[in-house]
């Protein structure tokens, strides 16, 4: 086992345990504040969530409902550092391909059932299963588990997956392949355990507020699509005694603007800043405006596959659109909120990850613009035959913006002719999946922090490989660096041939840049991949 793991559960084990009565008092019981007697945190969603299924969700807005109505083997604290979930620990064999995880004597599902490893099994077994479809069955691929790949593919019965119920409270998973960071990957909601009785009983209608069974730290109690939503403390959350705030309540508004009005009317604990404000919120509300790093990624993907443009198959094509971005006037003048400009697709923020010099990165932009010119020129475009396609990004305020940018900058230095397109979250997501695109936005948040979250997204075979980008050599560096002790020198390859043939447009690496109220105390800033759970979350008075 890592020493840090065993530390930081061992640390947590031993605390002091800290009854309910403590917050009757009106004071937090470890730091002394005082307490707000409405322990409602309220925040605002760009867009209606995918699903609160943990084996379905697959956006960011829905897995943090997810986080909080499940909980899986293993947490985050506000570092990102592991500590226990279900799961009061792990073992690894000496090969690192076999884990077993001991789960805790009082995990119980919010109707009153204990949590056991059987849940589990059910839920990766699910994950996996063709019949399901999951979006992030690859995920459970990726996590390298014994016969993942087959029975995704459909060539082995789901039953011969690598994982196992030793008993009620021991769950054993066997992997295909070394892969130490393994136990990182069980903080996602994919790997979440499943409710099967009540999953049978009501079929997809499971998630309705009135169907539903979870074994999180709060219970989904109100749901009006496009909307609201409300998720309440369980009664029967293991740790329901240390949990402070006692309902959290989510708003659907599309604009980020009218987010921002409503947020500055009292209406909101949170909501994001819209592209550009940042530096004038920050003197306006100096103790609300917060930036802070985040393990995503903000690119463009170019559809390759058969249905994608003729003129995408050229690599110098691409590359000419890419190197034609001023990222500066992106990050700087349009976003203005601490994002940093993205050459490479991981972001520096990756633990272990060492961001490698490519070529375009050490050019000024006159000097990315006249290459720009060149290639598109030698490929046959110009004033007399301009490139033209359609470039299409979800609906969002801020999405428009840097859409509208890009395709000013490629009218303005290459004659390029863009028509923009928006389409509403989920229609997005389905039109991208089917490659029913020319160019499209995309973005990622990590899984897990290590550089293959990001990168393996453009191996062959990935599931949210959208833009269909098929390198050899880039899927055989992939595959390597799951089982090497040093990956760096894999991945600042793999970067590179993605920088040379550009599949995908890096434009910036995400901020948190949030209006958050004062009174909420203990926003994990510190934990870049945003794994936040409203358990750990208070509102103190004012």
């Amino acid at each position: 086992m890592n020493k840090h793991i065993r530390t930081s559960i061992a640390g947590l084990l031993t605390s002091t345990i800290i009854t309910g009565a403590a917050f009757a008092a009106g004071t937090h019981p470890e730091t002394g504040e005082a307490l707000a007697d409405d322990q409602t945190f309220i925040y605002r969603l760009g867009d209606e969530h995918t699903s609160v299924d943990p084996q379905v969700v697959e956006d960011t807005y829905g897995a943090e409902i997810v986080r909080d109505l499940f909980e899986g083997l293993m947490n985050q604290d506000e570092d990102g550092n592991l500590v226990p979930g279900v799961a009061t620990g792990f073992t690894a064999n000496d090969t690192k391909d076999v884990y077993t995880f001991t789960l805790r004597d009082n995990a119980k599902w919010s109707n009153g059932d204990p949590v056991t490893a059987s849940d589990f099994v059910y839920a990766w077994r699910r994950a996996v299963d063709p019949a399901l479809s999951s979006p992030y069955a690859w995920f459970m691929e990726l996590m390298s588990i014994e016969n993942a790949a087959e029975i995704i593919a459909g060539n082995a019965p789901i039953d011969d997956l690598g994982v196992k119920a030793i008993d009620d409270k021991t769950l054993e998973v066997r992997l295909s392949a070394p892969l130490p960071y393994f136990p990182q990957m069980t903080t996602h909601s994919t790997t979440f355990p499943a409710p099967q009785k009540v999953i049978e009983e009501f079929g997809d209608a499971w998630t309705k507020p009135e169907n539903i069974v979870s074994n999180g730290a709060y219970i989904w109690t109100e749901h009006l699509p496009q909307e609201r939503s409300v998720r309440e403390r369980n009664e029967m959350y293991w740790d329901n005694d240390n949990t402070i705030l006692d309902k959290v309540v989510t708003l659907v508004i599309n604009d980020e603007n009218v987010a921002l009005t409503r947020y500055l009317a009292g209406e909101l604990d949170r909501t994001e800043i819209p592209a550009g404000q940042f530096p004038r919120l920050s003197q306006e509300h100096p103790e609300e405006a917060i930036s802070f790093p985040r393990l995503c990624n903000y690119y463009y993907t170019f559809n390759v596959s058969d249905t994608g443009p003729e003129a995408f198959k050229d690599p110098n094509i691409r590359q000419a659109l890419s190197l034609a971005v001023d990222r500066d006037i992106i990050a700087e003048k349009v976003m203005a909120g601490g994002q940093p400009p993205a050459y490479t697709f991981a972001p520096e923020a990756t633990a272990g990850f060492t961001v490698p010099e490519v070529e375009m990165a050490s050019m000024n932009q006159a000097e990315r613009d006249e290459l720009a010119k060149e290639l598109l020129a030698a490929a046959g475009y110009g004033p007399d035959n301009p490139l033209s396609f359609d470039m299409v990004y979800n609906t969002n305020e801020d999405h428009k913006k840097v859409a509208v940018a890009l395709s000013q900058m490629w009218k303005q230095k290459l004659g390029v002719q863009v028509e923009l397109a928006n389409m509403e979250w989920k229609v997005f997501l389905e039109e991208r999946g089917n490659q029913n695109f020319d160019l499209a936005r995309g973005a990622w948040c990590g899984d897990y922090n290590e550089a293959s979250t990001f990168l393996d997204l453009l191996q062959s075979q990935s599931g949210y490989n959208d833009g269909k980008y098929a390198n050899a050599r880039v899927d055989e560096l992939l595959a390597e660096a799951k089982t090497s002790d040093d990956p760096a020198p894999l991945y600042t390859e793999v970067e590179r041939i993605i920088a040379q043939e550009t599949p995908v447009i890096p434009i910036y690496h995400y901020a948190g840049v949030y209006m958050m109220d004062s009174d909420v105390g203990n926003w994990p800033v510190d934990n870049v991949e945003q794994n936040w759970y409203s358990k750990n979350l208070y509102k103190l008075a004012e």
